[in-house]
């Protein structure tokens, strides 16, 4: 089956992992950063699932709940950004193959790249963006869920920054390649900001977990 119809999140694991360990495009790091970051957010919703009801955090059982419909739709969002991770590099694939013997050639070719590079950096953008929310999550699932389950908080923290510094990866080598160097330093300067923000933020309820269980 093409890979533009494959739909990666329909896999089981271990045929996943055979594929992004082969020689094929698709999936990459944008796919795996993803599927890392859904991961990281399902195990803050864990800590959720293990809160509500309980009598001990009935004080903090809208905010969780609250917790729980974000989390469910960034989960199932990046699980769909690992389709469109693959979906938004097929263009560029195909543009690196594009004929350049002539000046007309050449031109048409690098107009093709130029709109390809920008449609590959449009999911691991969303990637990025989606992870920053659930850090925000995580921060609140870390402070108000169940003391029990605060290891998974700090897991799901950690996770999220990895998937959140792969996904920047994929934009900063598509913007290097780009003509327009406003737009590629747009690109840049977001996903920069991303990366020192919510790492860090990442970082303090992964550092906060780690003192309140050792």
């Amino acid at each position: 089956m093409e890979s533009e119809t494959r739909s990666f999140t329909a896999l089981p694991c271990n045929d996943f992992v055979e594929i992004l360990a082969s020689k094929d495009a698709v999936p990459g790091g944008g796919g795996a950063s993803a599927l890392v970051g859904s991961i990281g957010v399902a195990l803050g919703h864990m800590v959720g699932s293990l809160t509500l009801g309980k009598k001990k955090y009935a004080a903090v059982e809208e905010d969780i709940q609250r917790c729980q419909q974000k989390a469910n739709f960034l989960a199932k969002r990046l699980l769909d950004l690992m389709d469109e991770d693959a979906r938004a590099f097929e263009p560029l694939s195909k543009a690196y193959g594009l004929p350049h013997a002539t000046p007309e050639e050449t031109a048409r070719k690098a107009q093709v790249m130029e709109q390809a590079l920008l449609t590959a950096c449009g999911a691991p953008m969303e990637i990025l963006r989606a992870c920053a929310e659930a850090i925000d999550l995580m921060a609140e699932y870390a402070a108000k869920g169940s003391r029990l389950a605060l290891s998974d908080a700090g897991a799901g923290a950690a996770l999220l920054k990895g998937a959140l510094q792969a996904a920047s990866l994929n934009i900063y080598i598509n913007a290097k390649s780009l003509q327009d160097r406003a737009e590629a330093d747009r690109l840049t300067a977001e996903a920069d900001r991303l990366v020192a923000e919510y790492g860090a933020k990442a970082d303090e309820i992964f550092s906060a977990v780690q003192r309140e269980i050792r």
